[in-house]
């Protein structure tokens, strides 16, 4: 049964940190870069799906390692080929400024991230270790009007639970994904990473069971379960795990590379 899936498999969709990019050696481990390259000189195409927009993502530093076919960014947000954006999806304009009232009410870092850039509203401890476990760069602060003009894809609350507790039932259509103790993704209620790989299913006229996506966080698992293989890391969280068609090994234990073996897509 899975060869037969495997032979239908025409993109690899991957999420970076904890997957691809390994957090405790900084980099993308070897064989997972190989692994990555293998695959494309097959004729698969390999694209990154994150919760960073593309210019974060590049900041990053994994694009020193891997060149992706295209990327699915701000979880969704944005699909994004042959450097030309084929989908955009942004929060409305006035949820956005019900935010900035609810960070500046509670004291929290915001950061707002826009298609190319992204701007934080302030600093403190709490900003500050979330960025440092993940080897990120939060971006130049800079104060928020009441009203924001530009267009948001995504935020970045840098709060606790009872923070997000008191300001997400007031935005409207919005949900929130929590990657660490003091910071959560906001975005729009109905999307997620799913949509960013039905939209480059769309554009080459694929089936989601062409394709094969492989991650490990809370913001991974719309689209694992959309995916025509799923894969979760054994680094991963177990709600990730629940949905997976298989569960590979650690990412500082070639899980990624292991995973495209076990399916057969390379050797």
């Amino acid at each position: 049964m899975d060869k037969i899936k495997a032979e239908k498999i025409k993109v690899v969709i991957t999420d970076i940190d904890g997957t691809l990019f390994s957090h405790v050696s900084n980099q993308v481990p070897p064989s997972a870069a190989e692994a990555f390259h293998k695959l494309q000189q097959k004729g698969i195409k390999v694209f990154i799906a994150s919760g960073r927009n593309r210019y974060l993502i590049r900041k990053s530093g994994i694009l020193d390692y891997v060149s992706p076919d295209g990327y699915i960014t701000m979880n969704g947000a944005n699909a994004i080929i042959n450097n030309k954006v084929v989908y955009r999806y942004p929060i409305p304009s006035e949820t956005v400024d019900a935010l900035i009232k609810f960070a500046k009410r509670l004291k929290f870092g915001l950061t707002l991230i826009e298609e190319n850039e992204g701007h934080i509203n302030m600093v403190d401890e709490r900003v500050i270790s979330a960025h440092e476990k993940y080897g990120t760069r939060f971006p130049q602060p800079r104060t928020f009007p009441n009203h924001y003009d530009r267009i948001v894809y995504q935020a970045i609350a840098f709060c606790d639970e009872l923070d997000e507790s008191l300001f997400l039932p007031h935005l409207k259509g919005c949900k929130t994904a929590r990657w660490d103790e003091y910071a959560v993704d906001i975005m729009p209620q109905d999307s997620d990473k799913s949509k960013g790989v039905l939209a480059v299913c769309e554009y080459y006229g694929y089936e989601p069971e062409n394709v094969l996506c492989i991650g490990d966080a809370l913001n991974d698992v719309e689209m694992l379960s959309l995916a025509g293989i799923s894969i979760a890391m054994g680094n991963a969280r177990s709600e990730a795990k629940a949905v997976a068609d298989f569960v590979t090994d650690d990412i500082d234990q070639d899980g990624w590379s292991n995973a495209m073996k076990h399916f057969g897509l390379i050797d």
